[in-house]
């Protein structure tokens, strides 16, 4: 079947790979000059099954209240005229209840351990390699209320039978040593020993190398301009290389997703959450991070790659807003610089900012549609990197007409009608 794929990030890209696996002709089309240009170029690094929580927690909204009015907090609104950030913002508030937490979280645990799999299953078979280390994750606390929190997402752990290790001070050091320099900051943590780390823009990039000797082809420096549909089923693509056409297609274009779909009378709710990334040289290893440390305060990502440290977090909400604001930069530098104080040159960062494409709820949106010949695979917010080859292997399953090796109820657009 041939099958044309819309967007060349992590997500396309891996649907790319798992598609071609299973012997389909494939295209993937991008607007950018090669893969993982935009939300992909400079994530976290994080490959982070264990903590695929949804931002819409119990709590969250009182939380949100005094963000609001901190220098340095997780969460930024800047308000706009547009409605659906208004309707979005109220649509994850409707999931800030502990039922819908629950069922949230465990859709989300449930892909990105499929994810782990898949991942591990992919690095055994190809050999890829992009600055990768399966050293898990540690969750920094600050408070005594924030281990008292936990429980409900180790109750949801448990369900999954996934590995964790609540830490007192003593134990974050012996799982990340640098901490020794700092250990009066903190008072435990929660480690995910699972977890994993890589460069998500050499992961991608490398991906695709081996999806075209696959003979995957890649369509660059084309701007798709919409979706052309007829009697359910969609006939086409327009792009500014002429109308492309396939026997199936495949939506994989993060935060632009929504608009596309709108044309065609599908309403997805995605909205672009900005995020703020610094790449930090490396100055002293022995004070830098083995793994990724998440400090739950600021919900600021800490992350070893080889000779770099990345340091990601902020979520605001302003739209298509690609502005580096210098306040930004100023938190995600705070928190590295207070955490691990000698372990690079902030001075010397790369600062880089991106849209992570958000559900409501917290869930990607993986599956088929009302239209017979498209499928969606978007939307995964903070956690895409993570959930990258899950979602991708369970795309080409359901597009192939394949039983999944997991249960792919909750994931589609149908939970949203």
């Amino acid at each position: 079947m041939k099958i044309l794929i819309l967007g060349s990030g992590v997500i396309g890209v891996t649907s790319a790979w798992y598609l071609a696996q299973q012997g389909h002709e494939v295209t993937v089309v991008d607007r950018q000059s090669s893969p993982a240009m935009e939300t992909s170029h400079a994530n976290a690094g994080q490959v982070s099954f264990g903590y695929s929580s949804p931002w819409a927690a119990p709590g969250v909204p009182f939380k949100a209240m005094k963000w609001l009015t901190q220098t340095h907090a997780p969460l930024k609104l800047k308000p706009t005229a547009d409605i659906h950030q208004w309707g979005w913002m109220s649509q994850m508030l409707a999931n800030c209840t502990e039922g819908r937490y629950a069922v949230n979280k465990a859709r989300m645990v449930r892909i990105s351990e499929y994810s782990r799999v898949s991942i591990d299953e992919l690095r055994q078979q190809t050999g890829i390699q992009y600055e990768d280390r399966q050293k898990g994750t540690l969750q920094l606390f600050r408070t005594q209320q924030q281990v008292d929190a936990v429980d409900k997402d180790i109750e949801v752990l448990k369900q999954f039978d996934m590995k964790y290790e609540q830490l007192d001070m003593a134990g974050c050091i012996a799982a990340e040593p640098a901490l020794s320099r700092v250990k009066d900051k903190f008072v435990g943590g929660l480690r995910l020993p699972d977890d994993q780390t890589g460069d998500c823009f050499a992961f991608t990039n490398k991906l695709a190398d081996l999806c075209k000797e696959q003979g995957v082809r890649f369509l660059f420096d084309t701007h798709i301009h919409g979706l052309e549909d007829s009697a359910g089923r969609i006939t086409g693509v327009k792009t500014s290389a002429g109308t492309l056409k396939a026997d199936h297609y495949v939506v994989a274009m993060g935060s632009f997703s929504r608009d596309l779909l709108k044309q065609i009378g599908m309403d997805v709710p995605i909205y672009p959450v900005k995020g703020y990334s610094l790449t930090v040289p490396v100055k002293n290893a022995e004070a830098s991070p083995v793994s990724t440390v998440m400090d739950e305060t600021y919900k600021v990502a800490i992350t070893r790659f080889d000779d770099r440290i990345r340091v990601a977090g902020t979520a605001e909400l302003a739209g298509f807003n690609l502005d580096l604001l210098q306040k930004r930069r100023d938190t995600i530098s705070m928190v590295v610089s207070d955490v691990f104080p000698d372990g690079g040159n902030v001075e010397e960062a790369e600062f880089w900012t991106g849209l992570r494409p958000m559900t409501p709820d917290g869930t990607p949106v993986i599956g088929k549609t009302r239209f017979d010949n498209l499928s969606l695979n978007t939307g995964h917010g903070t956690l895409g990197w993570t959930m990258a080859c899950g979602s991708g292997r369970l795309l080409a399953d359901l597009v192939s007409g394949r039983k999944p090796d997991i249960d792919p109820s909750g994931l589609d657009i149908s939970r949203y009608h």
